[in-house]
């Protein structure tokens, strides 16, 4: 395993990267869900345990270019996306106009706890560094008591640094693959229940893990 980020640093270098292959990553990724049915089964069981719940605000936490939080929209939730890339929001409010997306870091969700039936974050926690796991899961106290919590991520025990991607641009972020086992005690330790998890092979990852937990009263 190579040498993690600095804390003081990573929010900034994952920021910079973002906002420098937000076109690219527009593009390359626009189409990913067509070709996933399994995760579009797990987003549709997510959606339908929000509305058994009787509805309300979903968050799309790392929501990106919004193709996530724009698929949420289709299975008829109320959702809107935060990102932590200015050039990413700008993308997504271009791809998906009338929707709702929000300039913020997970690291400190500007959003009042309990106030929101469901979160999805999708690929999003693979930048997180082991050391602010716990307090990014802390935060989902945004969450109603009872409500889902979707979580996806690439499975293994490797983090590695990517300095290029997404039509060949410079980044510099560190991708963290992570084993279920660590992702479900970390999920306890904030208060999450965890309902389901599998791992599979898809057009999203190479090995991906999917995790449905509900934050417990």
């Amino acid at each position: 395993m190579e040498p993690g980020p600095n804390t003081d640093d990573w929010l900034a270098d994952t920021r910079t990267s973002y906002d420098t292959v937000a076109s690219s990553y527009a593009e390359l990724t626009r189409h990913l869900l067509d070709e996933t049915p399994e995760e579009r089964a797990i987003l549709a069981l997510f959606a339908d345990l929000v509305r058994v719940r009787g509805g309300g605000p979903v968050v799309d936490v790392g929501c990106g270019t919004g193709r996530i939080t724009g698929h949420l929209r289709k299975l008829e939730l109320d959702a809107f996306g935060i990102d932590l890339s200015p050039g990413m929001i700008d993308a997504a409010r271009r791809d998906h106009p009338g929707v709702r997306f929000d300039l913020g870091s997970m690291t400190d969700l500007d959003l009042a706890d309990a106030s929101v039936a469901g979160l999805v974050a999708w690929y999003s926690l693979i930048h997180i560094p082991d050391g602010e796991i716990g307090s990014v899961l802390t935060h989902c106290r945004v969450l109603r008591p009872g409500a889902p919590l979707l979580l996806s991520f690439h499975v293994g025990d490797e983090s590695k640094l990517k300095t290029e991607g997404y039509g060949g641009h410079p980044m510099r972020v560190y991708v963290h693959r992570r084993q279920h086992d660590r992702m479900i005690e970390w999920l306890d330790e904030a208060g999450f229940a965890v309902e389901t998890h599998k791992t599979l092979t898809s057009a999203e990852s190479r090995l991906g893990g999917i995790i449905l937990a509900r934050r417990q009263p």
